[in-house]
């Protein structure tokens, strides 16, 4: 081809260039689609808190099946699946994994130690081991901490003004559960301003739920504080039931106990920090290091109260808490 039929060439395809928009974000397009990899344990991929994930993705400029493609796995509330559902994503080679509890995260940096790893709800991951520092993660794992620490006396205090007559409160607590004992420490700092005698009711598994129950009823409680995890959030349905035989007011973490009838709850909005995580993983995907990137905390909280277990147990929301309350069930 001479000189003068090359540069025509070249003029002709600089045309079809200009004319049919084929640019480098075309290119983007075209290419194949970036892989997330998501462990969930407790929350379903149909859950409010996985779509808030897809949300946040799509606030970010994702397009699913364009731009990413979501490999989702539910372990259905079994923890002991974690391993087997890391293994999997891990050999499947995704991009980033993101991942919604600390037992699912430690199953995913037992599988990889090269794969980005996003938390989406870990209460306290230094304290967990996962890593070193929020400031400065290091490693491959970043995301979002719930901190519900910090947030423990405020319950009980939420607790307290809405039972005046309160004296005596059982906490359920996990003592595998790293930052459990540290919430028992806050708790027990917080509990004599407010005249109240705490009683411990330790479950380690599914199968001493029950028997935690049992212990609540020989202290005679009078309301049950529930310290966040995994195993009671997953358990719920049995949590919430033996609350109710035992007409025991109960204050949670997480609002899904009050919408599936527990009388209050005060803690992180779980699908704001879903949402979050999407952004987490759109910094991972344009290069950066999940080590660089700094973990955060909520943002946003809320408390939700049920008037309709509150009447079921003859009790008389005062004022202050339903004006404070970001919802009310009634």
């Amino acid at each position: 081809m001479s000189h003068r039929r090359l540069a025509f060439a070249l003029l002709a395809l600089a045309v079809c260039v200009g004319l049919f928009g084929v640019g480098s974000a075309d290119a983007q397009q075209l290419a194949a689609p970036r892989r997330i990899g998501a462990l969930l344990v407790i929350f379903s991929p149909e859950s409010r808190e996985a779509q808030a994930f897809r949300h946040g993705l799509r606030d970010a400029g994702y397009v699913e099946g364009r731009d990413v493609v979501i490999e989702w796995r539910y372990a259905n509330g079994d923890f002991d699946r974690a391993p087997e559902l890391a293994a999997d994503l891990v050999q499947r080679k995704v991009d980033v994994i993101v991942v919604e509890s600390t037992i699912a995260a430690r199953a995913v940096m037992r599988a990889t130690s090269t794969i980005p790893i996003v938390m989406a709800l870990v209460s306290d991951p230094v304290g967990s081991g996962l890593v070193t520092s929020l400031a400065h993660p290091g490693g491959n794992v970043t995301g979002l901490s719930t901190m519900s620490i910090e947030h423990s006396a405020k319950r009980l205090q939420l607790l307290k003004e809405t039972i005046p007559r309160l004296s005596r409160v059982a906490v359920l607590w996990n003592p595998t559960t790293p930052y459990h004992p540290k919430v028992i420490e806050e708790l027990k700092a917080a509990a004599p301003a407010l005249s109240i005698e705490l009683s411990l009711a330790a479950a380690r598994a599914p199968e001493q739920i029950n028997p935690a129950f049992s212990a609540v009823s020989r202290a005679h409680a009078q309301a049950l504080y529930v310290i966040e995890g995994g195993i009671f959030f997953a358990h719920r349905t049995t949590l919430l039931k033996l609350a109710s035989n035992a007409r025991l007011p109960a204050i949670y973490g997480e609002r899904e106990y009050v919408d599936e009838g527990g009388l209050m709850s005060y803690g992180a909005n779980l699908r704001d920090l879903y949402r979050r995580s999407a952004g987490y993983v759109d910094k991972i995907l344009k290069g950066t290091k999940p080590g660089d990137l700094p973990i955060e905390q909520p943002t946003k909280f809320e408390l939700v109260v049920n008037l309709k277990t509150a009447k079921a147990l003859g009790i008389a929301i005062p004022e202050s808490i339903l004006l404070r309350s970001d919802e009310v069930i009634r």
